[in-house]
Parts: structure tokens; sequence; C-alpha cells
């Protein structure tokens, strides 16, 4: 064939039909034309499987979903993405490596190109910015838990039980494919019929066409459940047990050639924690190593690290949410079709918008979703010609990469002295595109944490320009009961489900960005199976996104009613002024809107610092001395802290969290005053880890105690003891290493 316009090839392995097929052929093709090879693939099926890497793949991406996490009706599960060596520093999101701390004991951290759409921005290559860190953990434990052979092993029984009904279908004269892991499709002019008998018996099979199903084993699959397959194809399943009995082996039922020979998951983590008791002790060790909002405050700027309760949190464990299949026929789902409409009214009441759709899975995928809305918007109004979007410069950086993603030119509008939008340069830029501006996409309140007075104006500057006006929801947890951006300008909004309405962050996600749009837009949401008025572009193949975690926002809105999350808007609010005033004596405030107030968050200029040799990370790093994380660093101004305390901490931990401003300052006054010198401070050597605390150091010049108990006020019966200490980010950074160590390190 002709490969003169191809640059890659995407293959399934196995294919959704359950085929394996021999793909060293076409990746060799591939790569002669100077085309790259992508593998999309199952980890069970690789357990057994030659690896894509041994097939030639250059870049494998798949789902985790198959090892130990529920369906979930659709999610959230993570997705893995592997390259090959020469192609890591073109990787886009979270990578983590391997760097060395001060005592050059190795420590791992998120690497070099982590978010790099805050970088690189409209220039970024992706929009990446929530990963599905809790369900990669729930996966990865999942391997730790059983190891390569269990793993194996479980792998091989699916596939006898596939290849054991294969053979008996066609030993009755049904067609199928052969040369199969998991997934029997099978040719028949009964197809519809056949599925009608297994719902009748309690099994759903998947009707591909009207000649065609397909059937699906997993680890849960029982001898039984065979024989109900069977019997629901008409043939009969006295003989299913014997035959399956013999098929154990997948060397019994796969061409050997197909078969990995070679060794993985052969590092010690994958094979120490095999019992219950050990994992758990394995777990909790890990979980001493973090600062959690069980430990402290989190008070990051922007992201909204507050309680996600018990109560909410229950559900999420029901099976009635959490073993639902997303394709399951309607009449099966009726409970979730209730709790999703019924969120989204209340999503709509709290934004002022029309319509919602809930299949975005993270914020930055509702902020691509919205501007395909409004894209589609423009088109279907003969104006395909737009193809501005107005960012302003404290944009998130997700913003202009979506731009980019959406194919749309970003024009960056100046900000002024104050953090707003400045409106005269909003209007030379409109004046500069005519017929062109097809959004602008604002944040309220503002990245720089106030409430933009002109936010109605610049809205409306836009509209007169034939534009949509795009209103991130990041910081909707400052006007929730107060104020609905769907009412004072705003077109289209994504709202971070897991910042404003509870959902956990979980080192990263799971995420829910879904979008509400203005009646005109409504149309143009992400198409799914339920709502046929939906003509918009996918944004994920489960109709609603993370569809199992949905309980926990209308759990959420329901328990706080409308007073409730008013009530939690003027706290969060009054939580940051608190800080912002306790502090501006310590640290200027960077931006502040009317009468010096802020909104929701607040930035702590330390840049000052910098000219007597004390850095932003500096002061990070002591935080954790102190007990805390640290606020979101150098976002959006360098040098700065942008601190977000929500409206879940109590006056007592704020306070603490001052102390340690408070103190964090002192110890800096005293190298500016030449009182200590800065490269033997306690500001330069945090954070302290016990190891640095119990060994005979003479040469310092402050004590243990100022070291490790820094707040007097403090409760040090729970002292959190970070696991290592000041890292070397430039050498992980220029030796990355992505893999955990062998076991062979362990000797």
């Amino acid at each position: 064939s002709d490969w003169d316009d191809v640059f890659g090839v995407l293959v399934q392995y196995p294919d959704t039909y359950g085929t394996i097929s021999q793909l060293s052929a076409l990746s060799d093709a591939a790569h002669s034309a100077g085309a790259l090879m992508i593998m999309a693939s199952d980890l069970l099926a690789l357990t057994l499987l030659k690896s894509p890497g041994e097939l030639g793949a250059d870049i494998v991406v798949g789902n985790s979903q198959r090892f130990g996490v529920p369906m979930g009706f659709g999610g959230p599960h993570a997705g893995f993405f592997a390259v090959k060596d020469k192609y890591k520093r073109s990787m886009p999101g979270r990578l983590v490596g391997q760097s060395v701390d001060v005592t050059g004991k190795p420590a791992y951290r998120l690497a070099l190109q982590t978010r790099e759409q805050h970088i690189r921005r409209e220039k970024a290559t992706s929009n990446i910015c929530t990963a599905q860190a809790l369900l990669a953990i729930m996966a990865t434990l999942y391997a730790c838990y059983h190891g390569p052979q269990r793993l194996r092993a479980m792998a091989s029984r699916v596939s006898a039980f596939a290849n054991t009904l294969a053979a008996s279908c066609r030993d009755h004269g049904l067609q199928c494919n052969t040369t199969l892991f998991d997934t029997v499709t099978i040719e028949t002019s009964d197809a519809k019929q056949l599925c009608e008998n297994a719902v009748a018996k309690g099994i759903n099979l998947n009707l591909r066409s009207d000649s065609s199903l397909s059937i699906a084993f997993d680890e849960t699959s029982t001898a039984q459940d065979l024989e109900i397959i069977l019997s629901c194809l008409n043939i009969d399943s006295s003989s299913a047990s014997a035959a399956l009995a013999k098929t154990m082996s997948a060397a019994d039922v796969l061409d050997p050639s197909l078969l990995r020979e070679d060794e993985y998951m052969t590092q010690a983590v994958f094979h120490d924690y095999y019992s219950e008791t050990e994992m758990m002790r394995y777990l909790r060790r890990l979980a001493e190593k973090d600062i959690a909002l069980d430990r402290a405050m989190i008070p990051l700027g922007s992201c909204t690290m507050k309680l996600n309760s018990a109560a909410e949190m229950t559900p999420v464990t029901w099976p009635e949410f959490s073993l639902i299949h997303p394709f399951a026929p309607q009449d099966q789902t009726q409970g979730y079709q209730i709790m999703i409409a019924q969120l989204e009214q209340m999503l709509c009441a709290c934004t002022g918008y029309d319509a919602m759709s809930l299949q975005p899975n993270a914020g930055s995928q509702g902020e691509y979703a919205g501007l395909l809305a409004i894209k589609a918007y423009h088109k279907a109004n003969n104006d395909a010609q737009r193809d501005i979007c107005l960012i302003p410069s404290s944009a998130h950086g997700t913003n202009p990469a979506s731009a980019q993603m959406a194919n749309l030119q970003v024009v960056v509008v100046k900000c002024d002295e104050r953090g707003n939008v400045d409106v005269e340069d909003l209007t030379a830029k409109i004046a500069e595109y005519p017929n062109r501006i097809a959004a602008i996409m604002i944040t309220y309140p503002s990245t720089h944490g106030v409430f933009e007075e002109q936010v109605t104006l610049v809205c409306d500057l836009v509209h007169a320009a034939g534009g949509q006006v795009y209103i991130d929801g990041a910081n909707l947890n400052a006007l929730v009961g107060v104020a609905q951006p769907g009412k004072f300008g705003g077109d289209v909004s994504h709202l971070n489900l897991h910042k404003t309405f509870c959902i956990p962050h979980g080192g990263g996600g799971p995420g829910v960005g879904p979008i509400g749009v203005g009646k005109h837009l409504a149309p143009y949401l992400p198409k799914d199976q339920h709502d046929d008025s939906r003509t918009g572009d996918l944004i994920s193949s489960a109709p609603f996104g993370s569809a199992s975690i949905l309980p926990i926002s209308w759990m959420y809105v329901r328990m706080m009613g409308a007073s409730g999350l008013r009530r939690a808007t003027q706290t969060a609010i009054l939580s940051a002024n608190y800080i912002a005033h306790r502090l501006k004596d310590y640290y200027p405030i960077l931006f502040t809107g009317n009468q010096s107030l802020v909104a929701h968050e607040c930035i702590l200029d330390t840049r000052p610092m910098k000219d007597h040799g004390v850095s932003v990370d500096d002061i990070a790093k002591r935080l954790i001395d102190y007990g805390f994380h640290a606020p979101t660093m150098s976002f959006p101004v360098p040098g700065t802290l942008m601190i977000e305390p929500t409206e879940s901490e109590s006056l007592v931990e704020i306070e603490r969290f001052c102390r340690a401003m408070i103190g964090i300052y002192e110890e800096y006054q005293s190298v500016k005053n030449g009182d200590m010198p800065l490269e033997d401070s306690m500001l330069s050597n945090a954070p302290h880890t016990l190891e640095f605390i119990i060994e005979d150091r003479p040469e310092l010049a402050y004590s243990r105690r100022q070291a490790c108990q820094p707040d007097p006020e403090a409760d040090y019966s729970v002292k959190y003891w970070p696991p290592v200490g000041r890292i070397d980010n430039v050498y992980g950074d220029k030796n990355l290493i992505c893999s955990c160590p062998s076991m062979s390190e362990y000797e």
C-alpha cells in the first residue's frame, strides 16, 4: 500500500473482537516508511502474549481497569502511555523519575515535563492536567499483591474460558474467531435472539450487529457462567467443565509463537506483599510518607484541597454503582440515570447554565469540550472563519493548550497591575481581528485570586464582536451560592467536581470536569446514546465520564443545600482574607481587589527574599518541617506562593499555618541580618529528616529542636517526618530514571 502520507499506525492488540494478530511485519513496514507504530493493548493479555515492544511498537497505550478496578459505569480508570526511551522527553503529563536527595539517598519526584502546558502554553502538545493517580495506584497495588505468577495464572484461566467457548461454538456449527485471548466473536443470523436469551438468564452479551455478537471473560468468570452462556447459545453444556479442565494452560490453546518468554515485573515490590498482612503494612508505610488532608491543611492555590466526607464517599463502594458496565442496556441503569439527571440539574442551578454534560473526565478535558461546542456553534451559524481565542496572560496553562488543541489561534490579552484583564488591550485585540473572534477564555475570580469588577464589560465586548465567553470554573468555589457565571456573561464553563464539589483529588485524580452551557450551545454538548439532542464531538467513550464517583458530588450538594453551599463559599473567602491580613505585614500580598480584599486565595510575594538568597523553594521545603504541604509555587507569578485555605479548615489550623509562615519569615530575618549563615541555615537545610537529626552535627548553627520542632505551640506527638531530604531536581531531570530498582539491587 501507499505509505507516503502515513506518519503513524494505530492498532489494537488483541483487537476489539478478541483476535490476536502477528504485528511484527506491520511494524517493520511502518518503520521502513518512517512511520511510528502505536499499539493499544490490555495489561492482563500482556502477561501472556508477546510484549508490544518485542513486536516493534514505539508507543503503547491502554487502560488499567483490568487490574482490579471496578467498571463503575465508565470510570474513573487510569490510562497508561508508554514509549521507547528515545521518546520519553516528548511525553505529555506526569512522569515520575528517580533523583537523589542531599545525602545521596534515592528519591522519586515528578520530572521536568510535568504540566508542560503551563510552561509551553499555546505551544503545548497536550492539555493534560488531571492524571487518574488514585486509580493508577489501585491498579499498581493489585499487581503488587498478585505478582507476575498469579497474574499470568489469571490470564491463562481467562483465556481457557474464552477458548473453551470458542471450541464449543465451532463444534456446534457456529462461526467465530480462532486466535483469541478473552473475547469470542460469533457470526450468526440469530445474534439478536441469542442476546435476548442471555438477558433472560441474567447475562448481557455484546450485540455488535444483527449478525454478530461478542462474549468476553475476566478473572471473576466461573464454570457456571460458561455453562449458562452455552445454554443461551442453545449448546449442550454437559461437557463444558471437562473441556475447561483440559485447557487451563494458555500453552494448550495458543500458538507458542504468540506467547512471551521474557521475564517481567522482576522488582522486589511485585514479590514481597502476597499476603494481606504484608500488603496492609506496606500501605501503612507508604501513607506515612505523605502529607495528606488527614494530617494537615493543604493550602494549594487553585486546587481547593477540601474535605471529602465519609458520608459522601460511601456510595462509591456500593456494587450498585461500582459494578455496572458503561454500555449496559438503559433499562438496567435507571438509578444511575436518575442520579445523573438530578446532579446535572443541581449543577445548572449552581452555575446559572441551561444544560450540563458530565462526559469530560477532567477540567482540561472540559475546556476542550467547551471550545469544541463553541466551534460547532459558529459553524452552524456560517461563522466557521472565527478562529481567534483571546486568553489573558494570567490564564491557567491548560487554557491556551486547550485552544491550540481545538485548532484555534491564541491571542494573548494583557493584564493590568492589579491582575485584571486590561480592557483597553482587549478592545484593541478585538478591533485587530474583525469577524475572527471565536471566544475568550477567562477565569473568574481571576487566577490572581481577585474578583474582576469589569467582568461583565469583558463579556459584553466579546459578545458584541460575535464571540462566545468561556469562563474557567477552576475557582467556582468562590462563587457557588453567591454568583452564577451563566448569568453574568458566560456561555460555557467547565466545573471541577474534584475541587468545588468534593470529589477527592487522589494524588492528581480522579477528576471530573463537566461543562455547563447556555441553551444556544446545548445542541453541541458531547453526544451520547442517552440524549439524541446532543450532537457534539465525543470527549470520552463512556457517556458520563467518571460516572461511579458522581454520587460524591450528588451527596455533597444534597447534604449542604443552598444555604450550606453559600455558607461554604463565604467561609472560603473569609478564610483567605484572614490569612492575607494576618500575613501582609510579613509578606506583601501581590494582588488585591476592592478595599484590599482577595477572593478565595491570595498570592504572597516572596521575591524580595531572593535578594538575600532565600528562594520560594526554601520556604516550601521548610514548611514540611512545620508539618505542612507547600502552597502553589511560582504560579501564576514566578517566585511567589499562592495560598487557598478552603472552607474545610478550622481557625486553629489556619492559625497554625500562619504561625509557620511567620516563623519562616523570622528565620529569613536571621539570615538577612547576618545572625545565621545562609548556607548553614534551617531554610537551606530543610526539610530535616529523622536521619539528619539523629546524626551528630556539631557544625550546625541551630539546635535539633529548632530544626524539627520550629513551632513551640504545635503538638509534636504527631510529628510528620519527611522521608527524604532536599531533592536534587537538576540531577533528576538530567538523569531520568523511570522504573523501579531491579531485584538484584536488593540482594
